[in-house]
């Protein structure tokens, strides 16, 4: 294990975040809401340790996969501490293990909240709450890795413990480049969607942090309502729509920029998340519907939270848990499923999901007739099984630790939905679950147990669990395993 180097990285990294403070530092200078002097101590302890981290260069700069794991896991843990000074130092959330909670899950891009009331927080610290979902939505190494592209040969490793699902590979022939082209189209794309809002009448403060929050697929709302309190059908929609945009793989927009228009849209996995959202989108109208609801509602509502919850935004724009049954088992059943892999949503992912089904097709014809040749393909390509065999493992134990998680959440003594949701919501990145964590609720329930446990699984969900469970493995630490 290369320490040296591994300190060195998460200093460079803590030097970024103190750069990215900033930006709320000025935002409370803007609106005079005296919270300067906690965005100025948080900057210069992040400041002192990154500079102490980076004082001296290893000579031996070498990354392998076990140190890029445990630089993206200790990263996001120190960021989220960091991140949370501001909230407590300013009295905002008093109580630092809610303000991690909160860093959390912003950093996450998950958007559960422990705050009863949103809108009583001060302009900056509504700014940097929604800020983390941007900065944590493309991943904060791969900034890292666009803006430091000196750091080629070993960055792969990083990029592959912190970039969402089965496989991870670059765009271009350097990493640094194909990091670059991510965070290009990603600024593009939360500009673009700013201008809309802009266009239907949204302040310019709300634009920008809503644009923040549905970028990241985050789903912190700047309104106790969240969406819902604009009561605005083109907002809701403009919001519902770049949802959608941004969970889908940002590799197909590459291929959208350099004219393979083709490859892009005979993409499997693309067919297959908007046929999700279509399917979901209808079975959920047609039950509020017959429920006596109007077509208009049901359409309107029934579209915005399949596109909020399925890319695991979180947004809301009615109170979902007041719904029919089938039409919350049905986002549900989204929860799990998730985006596309390479977006910036939570979840299993849809890519996931396809070589899951594919797999046990494949099997079943095997058993039927043992001889047979059969492989996964996706896209007219074969999945190599190693791929197939991971993302099995990866699906059982993401199963296993909803599971633990569950058992000590329990210990709180509420209902089997709440318990069980909020899991789930926590894991998958969403942020709204069910019963007492429903679009109408939050987190602030919860003992310090249980938003510990609940912020372990926010993190182990972001970075794909591996990160977050290999260190407390002795693997992580044992020279046999180097």
């Amino acid at each position: 294990m290369n320490y040296k180097m591994i300190v060195y990285n998460i200093g460079k990294i803590l030097l970024v975040e103190a750069v990215l403070l900033v930006l709320p530092a000025i935002v409370s200078i803007i609106y005079s809401d005296g919270m300067l002097a906690s965005y100025a101590v948080t900057i210069a302890a992040l400041t002192v340790t990154g500079i102490l981290a980076t004082k001296k260069k290893p000579k031996n700069k070498s990354i392998y996969a076990k140190e890029g794991y445990v630089i993206v896991a200790f990263t996001w843990i120190l960021m989220s501490l960091f991140g949370a000074l501001p909230f407590w130092l300013s009295g905002g959330i008093p109580n630092f293990v809610d303000a991690f909670f909160e860093t959390v899950s912003g950093f996450t891009t998950t958007g559960s909240t422990i705050l009863n009331n949103i809108e009583v927080l001060p302009k900056s610290l509504l700014f940097w709450r929604s800020f983390t979902h941007w900065i944590g939505g493309m991943g904060i190494l791969v900034f890292v890795i666009a803006i430091m592209p000196k750091t080629e040969n070993s960055s792969m490793h990083v990029m592959r413990a912190e970039v969402p699902g089965p496989t991870v590979g670059k765009l271009v022939s350097k990493l640094g480049a194909s990091a670059r082209i991510l965070y290009g189209i990603y600024c593009g794309m939360t500009a673009i969607m700013v201008v809309f809002l802009l266009a239907g009448g949204m302040p310019l403060f709300d634009s920008l942090v809503n644009a923040f929050a549905t970028a990241g697929t985050g789903g912190f709302g700047i309104l106790n309502n969240s969406i819902e309190g604009y009561n605005n059908l083109y907002f809701e929609m403009v919001i519902a729509v770049f949802m959608l945009l941004f969970g889908i793989n940002f590799n197909l927009y590459y291929l959208l920029l350099i004219r393979r228009f083709k490859q892009a849209l005979k993409s499997e996995e693309l067919r297959c998340y908007l046929g999700i959202v279509a399917a979901a989108t209808i079975i959920i109208a047609v039950s509020l519907i017959t429920g006596n609801h109007s077509a208009g509602y049901a359409f309107r509502h029934a579209f915005f939270q399949v596109a909020s919850i399925i890319t695991t935004t979180g947004f809301s724009s009615t109170d979902f848990g007041t719904w029919p049954i089938i039409a919350q088992l049905t986002l549900l059943f989204l929860m799990f499923i998730g985006a596309c892999a390479g977006s910036t949503g939570g979840g299993i992912k849809v890519s996931r999901l396809v070589i899951l089904v594919k797999s046990g097709m494949r099997d079943i014809k095997k058993a039927i007739n043992p001889r047979s040749i059969e492989t996964v393909k996706v896209d007219k390509q074969t999945v190599e099984e190693p791929v197939v065999k991971g993302i099995s493992v990866f699906f059982a134990m993401y199963i296993i630790v909803i599971a633990v998680s569950s058992m000590v959440v329990s210990l709180d003594g509420r209902d089997l939905t709440t318990t069980l949701t909020s899991v789930v919501a926590c894991i998958g990145n969403i942020g709204p679950g069910l019963g007492a964590v429903g679009p109408a609720g939050n987190f602030a329930h919860f003992s310090v147990l249980s938003k510990i446990v609940l912020s372990f699984d926010m993190l182990a969900g972001r970075l794909e669990l591996i990160p977050m469970l290999m260190i407390f493995t002795p693997y992580a630490w044992s020279r046999k395993y180097n």
